[in-house]
């Protein structure tokens, strides 16, 4: 059986993500040598303060921070629209070098840096629930307080 070793802080290739799914800069780096496609699990640093954009995941998530001081919000949905909503803030969570948090899937939420002069690193393991599948997230453009405007 061949194993394969990867170290989560190598300067190896970093993932180019979609610059509108981030509030600011981030570098990503798909760290799993797992062949089952329905597994990601990446490296990602923000950058100035930023975080996610609002999302959910299809199947869950697990973030393990490894740096500096973040935060998890989780959002209720308002109304039945696909695109256009209402949100409304229902818990934050800080997160600090160490924390494993887990985000069961389909929770709206953001997570990132809360400090404009450190930057906040985690782990994110991303699981599909259907197998041979990639992961899938969906993204939306809100206003983090009450508004949805579109889905990205």
């Amino acid at each position: 059986m061949k194993v394969l070793k990867e170290n989560i802080f190598s300067k190896g290739k970093i993932r180019k993500v979609k610059p509108n799914y981030f509030t600011g800069p981030i570098d990503a780096r798909e760290i799993s040598n797992v062949k089952a496609p329905e597994h990601k699990i990446y490296h990602v640093t923000f950058k100035k303060g930023s975080k996610t954009k609002l999302h959910y995941h299809q199947g869950g998530q697990t973030l393990i921070v490894t740096s500096g001081v973040g935060n998890l919000v989780y959002f209720k949905k308002i109304g039945n629209g696909r695109s256009k909503f209402k949100i409304k803030k229902t818990r934050e969570i800080r997160l600090e070098f160490g924390d494993i948090v887990y985000i069961p899937s389909k929770e709206f939420h953001t997570h990132g840096s809360i400090n404009k002069n450190q930057n906040f690193s985690h782990i994110a393991i991303n699981s599909s629930p259907i197998k041979n599948r990639e992961p899938k997230t969906t993204w939306f453009e809100s206003d983090f307080k009450s508004n949805v405007s579109n889905m990205l």
